[in-house]
């Protein structure tokens, strides 16, 4: 109902009054008897809200104290139980509460207080000696460790710094029990307050990589998740210095610099993200202030001609994880506007070098990419068209800056600009296209004889064929011209080029048979040429992957598709390439394999729509009769023959910015185009898929995500899970596994869901709990009330072994709960299957907890002809079922037994009982 001033009901709201806090309280007590510990703490809050007496204030503070120490929010649990001690002194229950969250915040001694308070109060309660017995012996524990700690750290330092020490296993052992020692919290302090970090970069200073490893990652380990000491691990350190050790030659101390300037920039970012108020102003501005002195650095760096080039891949990347916002629900975009105003143009610097020319920045075949990449993404963090004009004309004047003035190696950096932007916000770089002279440039250079200029003028128009804007200027003027270059070049990086510019441009189909550009059978011959060229060692890895990239549009033809699989050394090289340093090559792959097994959304096209085009001339989309089921099933295994599984491995395990969202996706489509057929899932467990799926189902596009959850779904119905995600993994499984019950996904999503989560739910206690916190039990529930058949028998099998955990258990006994009621019910329907899970679930919760017996006769007038039923089933399973619930009912309490031996139960009990066919 909606409240009124003065109470007056408002006709239509219905009747029901706002509760009392009286009532609220009593419903989170009930909830929080129940385990639900959520919804408990929830009425606990609306009450607090209702009620102004003080001692009620204090309980319900108690209380909800009780819901946060349940939801292992200890630091919450303090401050509850704090205020109800503060209203009285005395509250023992408040008291022990406040000392569990203290122990678990590892405030031992303040717990210890607490807990001689409320033993001076109830010297006689048990449970209070023996918690202050308990924690007693911790501290002892902690206080040992803690000398032994100290004088740990300082002989792992003197063994370090000993420039005499010749035993290299000693220095190695020292080192990694620094590492393993910053990982704790108590040890990370202990290392802090002992003059580590001074230490620390006496290592770094060294220049010895092994040192600077150990340096690196032990500092990993003191600014994890700690503010303040990130903040003085920084002021001490300095970001030149630190953004100098990720410049780097050595590949991995870049690496490890990298990865500890992330864990910085996340300690940071937490501080900006908690809601500081008062006094802590001053700590925020000091955090956005060494936020903003590390990026500026790190954009330094991209064009700092000392520096790696892998160093300047490192740095992208690490602009890419940390400056754009992570989801569209922040709000603040303004590090992102900082970074577009101080650093576009070092951005584009580092996007407009051409690789390897005389007098340019080191790069890698990543940078491009990578800067594409960087540049999307604050692209697509803008909020306004006046934020997006300016980004326009910064990257306008910096062509123009190269484009004019600057005689031919002017003109390359500017059209090499150009491609990188298509590459990256596509906007930006269709405005830059447009551009007086850009065009003819790209046409002209085309021609070029040296091979260096042509390269980059051909590859800006393939990247402009991509983007629809210009394909019709394009398919006009380039198409003559890449036929040209592609017929007549002597160079075979260039042909290469040509090629896929002309299959880009020849794909404008799509999958549509009939929309083809180019005349029949010239696909063919392109993607042959395509195959030899991916084959030909002898031509550089840089230049093969156009020839992958060619495949990728050309595959969109079933008949290319066939030939493709039948090349096994073509797949081989493909696989190969996915696998390289290259990782521009991953999107390619990707593509080209959701092609090779159909794995794309298609649509299937209205009947009477179809009529209707018909009838109005319009053109209607045509399947190729190579892409139906028994040809995409036959490809799939060939691919599968080939080692598809441990190239896509390979290709997620890869930290790169070129595994885009987008690219994810693809790679879930084919994961599970290859698990759809029973037999192959062992084989693409056996080669890696289940461990590679895992990340996919976490992060992502929402779709990618599904399917990646889909397929893991599949391997956990079909395969021994255990087997499937051995130790630890298998707890990784069950969050993706949930998220295939939410409403939104399909029937045949949530079927897969319930039968995997089935199979999990039967192997352990610990995997039930893991089911229970990820808050699938309602969703399981829900789907037990399905119209589908298929859905509520899954639904109610994995009810059924959930059953055997002690908190589903007392749900069935819940008020005004209709569970068991449904459960009696469901044992009494007509589909055999649903009465198996639904008397299996009764068999065991009578078994385990007795008092649910006590309840059956309550919840439906029909139990007792139901249990004959089952008992009179001519199915022995059945007959089993029943025969077990009758038997813990009969033994669980008097009134209910003689109930059931004052009905027909005794006789049939007595003909079942001299059956000898069924022992």
């Amino acid at each position: 109902g909606v409240p009124v001033p003065g109470g007056v009901p408002v006709p239509g709201a219905g009747v029901r009054q706002q509760a009392t806090a009286e009532q609220l309280r009593a419903r989170g007590n009930a909830l929080f008897q129940a385990g639900d510990h959520g919804a408990a703490l929830a009425a606990y809050t609306e009450a607090l809200s209702l009620s102004d007496a003080a001692s009620e204030r204090a309980v319900l503070h108690r209380n909800r104290a009780a819901c946060y120490l349940k939801l292992e929010d200890y630091a919450k649990a303090e401050a509850d139980a704090t205020k109800a001690i503060e209203a009285d002194g005395r509250d023992v229950k408040a008291l022990f509460r406040r000392s569990q969250a203290l122990q678990q915040l590892g405030r031992l001694d303040q717990a210890v207080s607490d807990l001689q308070r409320c033993m001076s109060l109830e010297p006689r309660n048990k449970a209070f000696q023996e918690a202050l017995r308990a924690l007693g012996s911790s501290m002892h524990e902690k206080m040992k460790t803690m000398s032994c700690t100290d004088s740990k750290v300082e002989q792992m330092f003197q063994i370090l710094l000993d420039l005499d020490e010749k035993d290299e296993d000693k220095k190695q052992k020292a080192a990694q029990n620094l590492i393993v020692l910053a990982r704790e919290e108590a040890g990370a302090e202990k290392i802090f307050q002992s003059d580590g970090v001074r230490l620390l970069l006496q290592l770094l200073d060294t220049a010895k990589a092994d040192l600077m490893l150990a340096a690196l990652r032990t500092l990993v380990g003191l600014c994890s998740g700690h503010r303040s000491r990130t903040m003085a691990i920084l002021a001490e350190l300095g970001a030149p210095r630190l953004s100098a050790v990720l410049g780097v030659e050595h590949e991995q101390v870049s690496l490890a610099a990298c990865n500890l300037l992330h864990v910085m920039f996340d300690s940071l970012k937490e501080g900006l993200q908690k809601d500081f108020r008062g006094k802590e102003d001053a700590v925020v501005l000091e955090s956005s202030r060494d936020l903003k002195l590390l990026i500026k650095h790190l954009l330094e760096l991209l064009v700092l001609e000392g520096a790696s080039a892998h160093g300047r891949d490192n740095a992208l990347n690490l602009l890419i994880k940390v400056v754009p916002r992570k989801s569209p629900k922040e709000t603040n975009n303004s590090l992102s506007l900082w970074v577009i105003d101080q650093g576009l143009k070092k951005i584009l610097e580092v996007g407009s070098t051409v690789c390897g020319s005389l007098g340019s920045l080191p790069v890698t075949e990543n940078s491009q990419m990578s800067a594409s990449v960087l540049l999307s993404k604050l692209y697509e963090d803008l909020k306004c068209d006046a934020e997006r004009e300016n980004f326009h004309h910064l990257c306008e004047d910096y062509v123009r800056s190269w484009f004019e003035g600057h005689e031919l190696p002017g003109k390359l950096r500017a059209i090499q600009t150009v491609s990188c932007l298509l590459q990256g916000p596509s906007d930006a770089g269709n405005r830059v296209l447009e551009l007086e002279g850009i065009m003819d440039s790209v046409l002209s250079l085309c021609a070029s004889v040296r091979e260096a200029h042509q390269l980059v003028a051909v590859e800006a128009l393939i990247h402009a064929a991509d983007k629809a804007k210009r394909a019709s200027f394009i398919t006009a003027n380039g198409v003559s011209l890449l036929k040209e270059i592609y017929k007549h070049s002597e160079r075979d990086s260039i042909r290469i080029r040509a090629l896929v510019g002309l299959c880009k441009l020849g794909s404008a189909g799509g999958t549509d048979f009939s929309m083809k550009q180019f005349a029949e059978g010239s696909t063919m011959k392109l993607a042959k040429q395509c195959r030899k060229w991916l084959c030909n060692e002898a031509i550089d890895a840089g230049t093969r992957r156009w020839a992958v990239e060619g495949l990728a549009y050309l595959t969109f033809d079933a008949d290319v598709k066939e030939e493709f699989v039948e090349d096994k050394a073509a797949m081989q090289a493909m696989f190969h390439l996915a696998k390289s340093e290259d990782r521009s090559v991953l999107y390619a792959v990707a593509s080209t394999l959701v092609n090779c097994t159909n794995s794309y959304d298609h649509e299937e096209p209205d009947p009477q729509m179809l009529e209707l085009a018909k009838y109005a001339k319009q053109h209607i989309p045509e399947q190729h009769p190579k892409d139906k089921p028994e040809f995409v099933k036959r490809r799939v295994r060939k691919l599968l023959m080939a080692g598809v599984v441990s190239a896509l491995a390979c290709m997620v395990k890869s930290e790169n910015p070129a595994l885009t969202n987008s690219c994810r996706e693809l790679i879930s489509r084919v994961f599970l185009a290859l698990v759809e057929e029973a037999e192959d899932r062992g084989g693409v467990v056996a080669q890696g898929g289940g461990k590679a799926l895992i990340p996919l189902s976490l992060e992502g596009t929402e779709v990618g995500q599904t399917k990646a959850a889909q397929a893991l779904a599949k391997i956990t119905i079909t395969s021994n899970p255990e087997m499937a995600f051995p130790g630890e993994r298998i707890y990784e499984v069950v969050r993706p596994l949930v998220s295939l019950l939410h409403l939104q996904r399909t029937g045949l999503e949530n079927f897969e869901g319930l039968m995997a989560l089935t199979n999990l739910a039967g192997i352990s206690e610990r995997l039930r709990q893991k089911i229970l916190k990820e808050r699938a039990v309602p969703m399981i529930e829900g789907y037990m009330f399905e119209e589908h058949e298929l859905i509520r028998l899954a639904a109610t099998e994995c009810m059924c072994n959930m059953a055997m955990s002690k908190e589903v258990q007392e749900l069935f006994l819940a008020e005004g709960s209709d569970r068991l009621k449904l459960m009696v019910l469901y044992s009494g329907e007509e589909d055999e299957k649903l009465r198996r899970a639904a008397s299996g679930t009764l068999a065991m919760l009578t078994a385990l907890h007795p008092p649910i017996c006590k309840r059956i006769p309550q919840v439906t007038v029909h139990w007792l002809e139901i249990l004959q039923a089952l008992l009179l089933s001519p199915s022995a399973e059945l007959q089993h079922r029943g025969a077990v619930v009758v038997m813990n009912m009969m033994a669980a309490a008097r009134e209910v037994a003689e109930q059931l031996i004052a009905s027909e139960m005794l006789e049939i009990l007595s003909v079942l009982a001299k059956d000898k066919d069924k022992p």
